[in-house]
């Protein structure tokens, strides 16, 4: 596992990229698993401070609830551009739930606004990062793993 800061330095157009396509859009979706096992679709923000990845969600929230009990996640930028050419990002990794009043404070800092009521924050660790593009006829997927480092798959 790596931080966000971690991919910057190893594959730093790579996480400019990655950024840019889930702030491009307000809405991304997280992915985590239930109490059965089973998979879990959800709405998130994402942010990105303090060269950390974090989410943040309601107080109580099943999403909180299944990365309390499995920290395993996948995040997706979930694109509006149907034809690709800006790319498709994905990220799986870790959540850390965040409970320190100090470190609270820095994100919410950056966030510039107050939750409106009882949140929980987690830091994500990053697994896997790639996004997937159409350039011309084919698929071209940009990759990193910190064990493997940037890697690119082209398509057709």
């Amino acid at each position: 596992m790596a931080t966000w800061t971690e991919l910057e330095a190893g594959a730093p157009e790579l996480a400019a990229r990655v950024q840019r396509r889930f702030e491009a859009s307000k809405h991304n979706l997280l992915a985590t698993l239930r109490r059965d096992g089973s998979p879990r679709i959800s709405g998130i923000e994402v942010q990105h401070s303090g060269g950390q990845l974090w989410v943040g969600m309601m107080g109580g929230s099943r999403k909180a609830a299944d990365l309390q009990r499995d920290p395993r996640l996948a995040l997706h930028s979930a694109p509006v551009d149907l034809e690709l050419v800006d790319g498709d990002a994905k990220v799986s990794g870790r959540a850390h739930e965040v409970v320190d009043p100090d470190e609270i404070r820095v994100w919410l800092g950056d966030l510039g606004t107050q939750p409106p009521g009882p949140f929980h924050l987690f830091r994500l660790e990053v697994d896997e990062v790639s996004i997937v593009r159409v350039e011309g006829d084919h698929l071209v997927i940009d990759a990193w793993r910190p064990d493997r480092g940037a890697w690119r798959v082209e398509r057709t």
